[in-house]
């Protein structure tokens, strides 16, 4: 009986043990489940699967003719698993690749690269980088090369794929921008990041046998490819403007300098050249000196005339007697860099005088300074102008100071005591050349996706009254004649008529002081005079070492160039002519040399004096050294023949039959991507390499 108890008191605590031990698994399955599912179902799909990020393509830039800026282009990391590669199959194509790979990377001999693929074989490199920043074209061929057309499992190849984005005309950099992965962005590709860099897209993925991983049916999430952005630009208006400004820069050994062109009735920035000098003496868009403000020295004195005349306190055929040079008020001493004496108020501003402006924005605005700013402002002087870009300096009109100096207004009449950035500076001049309208400046004229337009730029009007419209005629009138007859005269020439100003003002800011002789020289204008279709601000900082700090002598040539460029490609329209009626109306080609008018005459089929389609007059004058080839005329409506010509020949010939010109290179001629006779299309372009 004890015995039967006790073997019944062993069943139960074995049966009590037995639950206790089922009811633990229950709790614990439940926590498993309920308290701890989450995770732990997060934790094995992070090992068998995983959301792949699907990189969208980066939006184009465009100038406004279509021609691309700035644009996205692979690139790849090559990386080679030896230890995926058989034995027989390595040594067996060892040799091969070895030439191969030398042949396309050029970065080694076919011994070197041998004794590299040997070397890393032995060790068994699992992971090793055989190249680096390896374009498209490349990594094609050298995916094809045996054995790596096996495949990462028996030929080892690896491609890691990157993007990297280039700007093919290698111009305006600093207004197109610079993108690159944790690097700062600046320009357009910065402005408009959202729109170009679209929406990523997301995918899930298993992991399967041998480690590989597939992507999962439906669950692909596409991503969206950035928009393009289509600039105001131009690439011919923007490569003059900038080799311009670089070959006066350069000569001149100057710290910095930009060049702004812009279209009079639209506002449209056409070309925004910046280049600073670097410590190896070259020079490089490292900053946007067109928006950094500075005291604008005397080509302020517009803004004083505008302000004079908006508030009719004078008339431009007033006097002003501007004395022998030196002009002393109180403690302050006025002077010019010449004596002007006593001259009308378009000839102070033809000879630049500094006491002629000073006296008469003081004697004018002294009492009711408010005035003269309310005039500032109108011109849109008192706030940024609005450029898409970022970086624009605040102007600075010392709305403060003007009452606290006395002479400080004065002083402003002339161009010190206040900043403003070239931008402002082109944007006034911009005002007078559109009788009186104030336009925005702009750079990006629509955003398309897919070719399709989502959003559109229109010119806009600031104000619609910022020069009254009877002072606009003799603005424009005095500012011709400081090219007629002024600081500007370099400029006149026969063919058509400019009207700006030149400028040149001492700087003071940062540790550069007045004495320091280092000098801010511009010159602004638009042309043509009675039909203004263009303003050109060029600004040039001096450094200790220039030989010139003069406007007229620095920024001026700069100036002449592009509008000269301008003048025959943009504005004058040649007509086509077909018989020798019409030879007073020819396009011009002035001092051919000798050696290059036998490659016109071959070139263009030209017979000397004699009618027919093709022909030549006025040749060389006897005892004459170069041709003066007053007249030619080509066959119409097709691509000449141009190897052989300088650039200056080849591209007058080529511009003025209708096609946009990209040389690539420097010296004569060489190839041309249209041969001769190819039929002229409507804004074909058409690339010169030289050599």
């Amino acid at each position: 009986m004890n015995v039967s108890k006790d073997i019944r008191f062993r069943v139960y605590i074995c049966f009590m043990l037995m639950c206790v031990f089922a009811v633990a698994i229950l709790a614990k399955g439940a926590q498993v489940i309920f308290v701890e599912g989450d995770e732990l179902r997060a934790y094995a799909d992070s090992i068998y699967t995983k959301v792949e990020v699907l990189k969208p393509e980066r939006g184009n830039i465009y100038t406004e003719d279509g021609s691309l800026v700035a644009s996205s282009i692979p690139e790849f990391d090559i990386r080679v698993d030896f230890k995926s590669i058989n034995k027989d199959t390595f040594y067996k194509y060892l040799p091969k690749l070895s030439y191969n790979l030398s042949n396309v990377l050029k970065d080694k001999s076919a011994s070197e690269y041998r004794m590299l693929l040997t070397k890393q074989y032995k060790k068994g490199s699992r992971y090793y980088r055989l190249a680096r920043r390896v374009n498209y074209s490349n990594y094609t061929k050298i995916k094809k090369m045996q054995p790596f057309a096996k495949g990462a499992n028996k030929g080892g190849f690896i491609a890691e794929a990157s993007t990297k984005r280039i700007n093919p005309f290698d111009l305006a950099n600093r207004t197109v921008g610079i993108w690159r992965k944790n690097a700062q962005k600046v320009g357009l590709e910065d402005a408009f990041n959202s729109d170009l860099n679209g929406v990523e897209g997301r995918r899930a993925m298993k992991k399967i046998a041998g480690g590989a991983w597939m992507p999962i049916d439906g669950s692909e999430v596409a991503p969206e490819n950035g928009k393009d952005i289509i600039t105001t630009l131009d690439m011919n208006i923007q490569d003059v403007a900038q080799n311009a400004l670089r070959n006066q820069l350069e000569y001149d050994q100057a710290a910095y300098g930009t060049c702004i062109v812009m279209e009079v009735k639209t506002g449209k920035i056409k070309a925004l050249a910046n280049l600073g000098r670097q410590p190896n003496g070259s020079y490089y868009e490292d900053k946007n000196y067109a928006l950094m403000g500075i005291e604008p020295g005397s080509t302020c004195k517009v803004i004083s005339l505008i302000s004079l005349l908006n508030d009719q306190k004078i008339k431009i055929t007033d006097n002003v007697n501007c004395g022998p040079g030196r002009y002393r008020i109180g403690k302050r001493t006025v002077t010019d860099s010449h004596p002007v004496g006593r001259v009308s108020i378009k000839d102070a501003l033809a000879q630049s005088s500094n006491i002629g402006f000073f006296k008469m924005i003081y004697g004018n605005y002294k009492t009711d300074r408010d005035a003269y700013l309310r005039n500032l402002k109108r011109l849109g002087l008192d706030k940024p102008t609005g450029i898409e870009i970022k970086g624009e300096s605040k102007s600075n009109l010392n709305e403060t100071r003007i009452y606290d100096e006395e002479y400080l207004v004065g002083s402003m009449g002339y161009g010190y005591g206040m900043k403003l950035t070239p931008l402002h500076m082109c944007m006034v001049y911009n005002t007078v050349a559109n009788d009186g309208k104030l336009m925005k400046p702009y750079l990006v004229n629509a955003i398309k996706e897919y070719g399709k337009e989502v959003q559109v730029f229109e010119p806009e009007v600031l104000n619609d009254n910022a020069i009254r419209k009877e002072a606009v005629g003799d603005i424009k009138d005095a500012m011709h004649a400081v090219v007629e007859r002024g600081t500007g005269k370099k400029l006149r020439n026969p063919y058509y008529n400019i009207c700006g100003k030149t400028g040149t003002a001492r700087v003071s800011d940062g540790n550069t002081k007045y004495s320091d002789r280092v000098y801010h020289a511009s010159f602004i204008g638009f042309f043509p005079k009675e039909n203004p279709q263009y303003t050109i601000a060029v600004v040039v900082r001096t450094s200790r070492n220039s030989r010139n700090y003069y406007g007229g002598l620095l920024a001026l040539p700069v100036f002449q160039q592009v509008a000269n460029r301008l003048y025959a490609t943009h504005v004058q329209t040649p007509k086509s002519y077909v018989n020798t009626d019409s030879l007073h109306n020819m396009p011009v080609l002035k001092n051919v040399r000798n050696d290059q008018m036998s490659i016109i005459a071959k070139t263009l089929g030209v017979k000397t004096n004699k009618g027919g389609s093709t022909w030549l007059t006025n040749v060389k004058p006897e005892g004459s050294k170069k041709w003066s080839a007053q007249s030619l005329l080509v066959k119409k409506g097709e691509v000449p023949n141009v190897k052989g010509m300088g650039l200056r020949n080849a591209l007058y010939l080529l511009e003025n039959k209708g096609l946009r010109v990209i040389p690539v290179g420097k010296g004569k001629v060489a190839t041309q991507s249209l041969e001769e006779g190819t039929i002229i299309r409507k804004g074909q372009t058409i690339t010169l390499h030289l050599s």
